[in-house]
């Protein structure tokens, strides 16, 4: 009988340890993935390189289009995206952010009558799209619009009605509640389409970006100035960079940055080591990357060393960070550095755009 106890103890601890894994398995292992498109309108004196209005698609925050006002054309950002430049689809999309990029416009206009400005610069912003989890299916939708960095008016996605959050966005909210349409219309893409745009793209992102062995910089700005170890263009993301003094690790003056994507998918992350120039001369300092296994190392010398203050530059002119906030969802930050599907789906940027007035 106590035997009996004992093997039924441990299958329930083997059965809960099992449980405890498949568990673990599930919100672990699968992995959500987000499609986004950004609108963005600006109006007002802005500084050189810095477009009146902008549009730009993300995959996994991973930038796979872009329009601008200046450019006046979609530009893909990945190496695969270039397949379906010449597809109809592709055409429409680049005529629609033509379209909205003069209804942006319009529609700032009215919002500063609305906010009761008369100058200054402003902004007017629209993102949309979908989150889709790999392993449970589940899918939501989101739509929402930002003005001056502000919550304006969002589309509650499964009750299919606008919602406001400020007194100048009720004759907006009205008049969209009003366009069952278009509603339905919104119902279709966030109900179907958009994920399967996400399926569509998702596989032909994962062939480009296989593995990536990252490139290996030293960069100084000037003798005196703090040096830079830069890895740039690896995949996946996951990497270590370390600095060695005479083979031990130095931690001391040592500034570790952030990571970020580059445009192409790819990633870049830097190490900045602070030590001064009779320092170098004494001891031998190594930079080591380790990424996919692999470690990449350069030895700080005047031969080694690079000047950040020419080609070694991150992103163009025409690059630059945008940074909106709406308190209704997360924190976005884009960077912005400049065989199609036969079922006649919606596209990303075939929405309708609304005006406001």
């Amino acid at each position: 009988m106590f035997g009996f106890h004992v093997h039924f103890c441990l299958f329930l601890v083997i059965s809960l340890c099992d449980l405890v894994i498949l568990l673990l398995c599930v919100f672990v292992c699968s992995e959500s993935h987000t499609f986004i498109t950004t609108y963005t309108g600006i109006n007002g004196q802005t500084i050189e390189g810095i477009p009146e209005f902008s549009a730009v698609t993300t995959l996994d925050g991973r930038q796979i289009d872009y329009y601008d006002s200046e450019i006046k054309k979609l530009i893909p950002r990945q190496d695969w995206m270039k397949e379906f430049e010449s597809t109809d689809t592709w055409k429409e999309d680049t005529e629609i952010r033509q379209q909205v990029q003069q209804i942006y416009k319009n529609n700032i206009h009215v919002l500063i009558e609305r906010f009761n400005q008369s100058h200054g610069v402003h902004t007017y912003q629209r993102m949309y799209g979908c989150d889709w989890d790999d392993q449970t299916g589940a899918s939501e939708g989101f739509d929402q619009y930002g003005y001056d960095g502000e919550d304006y008016v969002a589309l509650d996605v499964k009750e299919l009605r606008y919602m406001t959050a400020v007194p100048q966005g009720f004759i907006t909210m009205a008049k969209w509640n009003n366009d069952r349409h278009q509603l339905e219309f919104l119902r279709q893409y966030y109900g179907h389409d958009c994920v399967y745009w996400l399926k569509h793209f998702l596989p032909l992102r994962k062939v480009d970006l296989e593995r990536r062995a990252p490139e290996v910089s030293l960069l100084q700005k000037d003798p005196s100035s703090p040096v830079e170890c830069h890895a740039t263009g690896f995949y996946p993301a996951a990497v270590t960079i370390i600095w060695l003094r005479n083979r031990q690790d130095q931690d001391e003056e040592v500034d570790l940055g952030e990571l970020l994507p580059n445009e192409d998918g790819t990633f870049q992350k830097a190490s900045t080591l602070s030590i001064r120039p009779e320092e170098l001369k004494k001891n031998q300092f190594v930079c080591v990357v380790e990424h996919e296994g692999r470690a990449f190392q350069k030895i700080l010398t005047d031969d080694e060393i690079k000047s950040n203050t020419s080609k070694n530059v991150v992103c163009s002119q025409e690059s630059f960070f945008f940074f909106f906030n709406f308190s209704m969802i997360k924190n976005v930050i884009l960077i912005l550095c400049n065989s199609s599907a036969n079922k006649k789906l919606i596209s990303s940027s075939s929405l309708y755009q609304f005006t406001i007035q």
